[in-house]
């Protein structure tokens, strides 16, 4: 066989086998040490955050920093989300085990083809509320809206928690002033804002720190306390991890509830938000305190041990939400997402 046509068939055997590789049906490829990645379970697990380090993700940051996850046999990587990260989208390209995301992410995902389930619920009450100030408004009731300067984040939760609010109490948007909400929060401060959108166990820790120090009582209009309950932070995996890797699956959840439910004992705060503040200097560790105390209130459902209950009709109002609004092309069949770990 001549040479030149030797070498051709070499380099088409090499693409082939290179092809048949890349489309296979592949375990997650997990980070190693030297930022490579390899196959197979004796890597790290990877999780992807939904955000940055934070106290929203306490429960993952001290079953890892404790050894929790060491206990149960697990080397777990925790990997920051934010804007530009996508957990459900590592968890169908197989870079991540698993990942914390929202129900409107899940679902949204969901709808568009994306294989993933919901093993624990973290958040029982959205943190994504309204804050103002009380020595000027009083809202006992959605109607107290009325005539008001409501900052949203269009295309944001905010704005689908907003829209379902007053469809629900039949308010007209036309009767409150929206104001779209940015970085800046000037617009609050100055007074021209009157309620403003934050994630109340994190920033509106943050700012209701700064109201006092001028004199001012934070007030935060809570949506889910009118019957509009949007899930937040659940934990999920790939239904191919979820299959394929049962044991890891139970291993991992109980773990991240056990470090929850740590994080979330009032008599270990202050271990924990040290833990936190080494991952997330900027925030002093008595803000951080505080922060654990408001979270306790928005994780901790009646009883600690019930930490990560999927509440399935508050996912079905999130899904129900999602379609009113034209966000989802069709219906998500709910039960199916909701796997919890497995049996």
């Amino acid at each position: 066989m001549p040479r030149t046509c030797f070498n051709a068939l070499t380099i088409w055997i090499i693409f082939l086998l290179c092809f048949i590789r890349c489309t296979s049906n592949e375990a997650p490829r997990v980070e190693t040490e030297d930022n490579t990645t390899k196959t197979g379970d004796s890597g790290p697990i990877i999780v992807r955050l939904k955000w940055l380090y934070n106290t929203s993700v306490a429960g993952e940051i001290w079953a890892r920093e404790s050894g929790i996850f060491k206990a149960r046999g697990l080397t777990v990587r925790l990997r920051e989300g934010g804007p530009e990260q996508d957990a459900i989208k590592d968890l169908e390209l197989g870079r991540a085990h698993f990942g914390v995301a929202s129900a409107d992410q899940v679902i949204r995902a969901a709808s568009k083809g994306a294989h993933v389930v919901v093993l624990a619920q973290i958040f029982q009450v959205n943190p994504l509320q309204w804050i103002y100030d009380r020595g000027k408004l009083a809202i006992a009731k959605p109607q107290d809206l009325k005539g008001l300067c409501v900052g949203v984040t269009y295309g944001g939760n905010d704005e689908a928690i907003l829209s379902a609010l007053l469809r629900m109490y039949k308010i007209d948007p036309d009767d409150l002033e929206l104001y779209a909400v940015h970085y800046d929060f000037n617009p609050f401060w100055k007074g021209e804002v009157e309620l403003w959108p934050v994630y109340r166990n994190t920033q509106g820790i943050i700012l209701r720190g700064k109201m006092a120090q001028s004199g001012k009582q934070a007030g935060f209009f809570n949506p889910a306390a009118f019957g509009i309950r949007f899930v937040a932070n659940s934990i999920i995996t790939s239904k191919k991890v979820y299959s394929e890797q049962p044991q890891l699956v139970r291993d991992f959840t109980e773990a991240v509830l056990e470090g929850w439910r740590d994080a979330m004992d009032p008599e270990l705060e202050l271990k924990v938000a040290e833990t936190i503040h080494r991952l997330d200097p900027d925030t002093p560790v008595s803000v951080i305190q505080h922060q654990l105390a408001e979270t306790r209130t928005l994780v901790v459902p009646e009883s600690p041990g019930a930490i990560g209950t999927i509440d399935i009709r508050a996912w079905r109002q999130t899904a129900e939400i999602l379609a009113t609004q034209g966000l989802i092309s069709h219906k998500v069949d709910i039960t199916s997402l909701l796997a919890g770990p497995p049996p």
